[in-house]
């Protein structure tokens, strides 16, 4: 068991989240009870995430993608209402790290991706506010676009979708998890082969081909698993914690 203020204090320097400029505030976002035996993961603090903790006797809940967006409508109304009762009516805090999460150098969605594909990252790219996010490296064999997007889905669990914009082999690549094809650019200009993100929009078709490089969309979701559940992992063996994450199948 541990008090939720050292447990966030903790999880707040592990991840530097000073160090970022993002679109939500990262770390404690509702404060539920004063101590946590049982903490519950999970990507996106959606209804039915925040049900599962329910059931499943959470203290807390550990999320990637939680909530309070820059740009979105702040009232508790609606949804937001719905979610945010049953999480006071069970007195569970919410606890939510974004960019902080993709680019911690052990227990990040990239760096945990990279290393379940079996991928050494050699490099980082991708700045925006803070510090750099997306990786990139050269593969342990080449593949075809065609053997790397099998790769992909069979690894993840998700159908990759494949741009095609490059050569017939793939040796270098670079990858960003969740939507990350904005810096589809970026990794052209360091001559890689491939990138490979979670979404794609309409003019990432257009740049993979007139840019030469193979994009990958492999699912937002799908890419954003493995970050949680390390940091997850990690909080419940420094604080002696019941842990378990919860994945809810996403098919984007």
């Amino acid at each position: 068991m541990v008090a939720i203020d050292e447990l966030v204090a903790y999880t707040d320097s592990l991840l530097q989240v000073e160090d970022f400029r993002d679109y939500c505030p990262n770390g404690l976002q509702v404060a539920g009870r004063g101590e946590v035996r049982r903490l519950i993961s999970g990507v996106t603090a959606s209804q039915a995430l925040i049900d599962a903790a329910v059931a499943a006797g959470a203290d807390a809940l550990l999320v990637h993608h939680g909530w309070f967006w820059k740009g979105e409508d702040p009232r508790v109304i609606g949804i937001r209402r719905q979610r945010l009762a049953t999480l006071l009516a069970h007195d569970i805090s919410l606890l939510a790290y974004h960019l902080p999460l993709d680019a911690h150098p052990r227990l990040g969605n990239n760096v945990r991706l990279g290393e379940l594909l079996g991928w050494e990252a050699a490099g980082r790219f991708g700045r925006g506010e803070g510090p750099d996010l997306a990786l990139w490296g050269r593969l342990p064999a080449a593949l075809t676009p065609a053997g790397l997007a099998a790769r992909l889905t069979e690894v993840l669990g998700h159908p990759a979708l494949h741009l095609p914009g490059g050569g017939e082999v793939i040796e270098r690549i670079g990858w960003c998890t969740g939507a990350a094809q904005s810096w589809l650019e970026a990794a052209a200009g360091l001559g890689l082969d491939a990138f490979v993100s979670g979404e794609v929009s309409e003019p990432t078709a257009h740049l993979a081909r007139e840019l030469g490089i193979h994009y990958f969309a492999a699912g937002h979701h799908a890419t954003e698993r493995y970050g949680v559940q390390a940091l997850g992992v990690h909080l419940a063996e420094k604080f002696k914690l019941e842990h378990e994450f919860i994945d809810l199948y996403v098919p984007v």
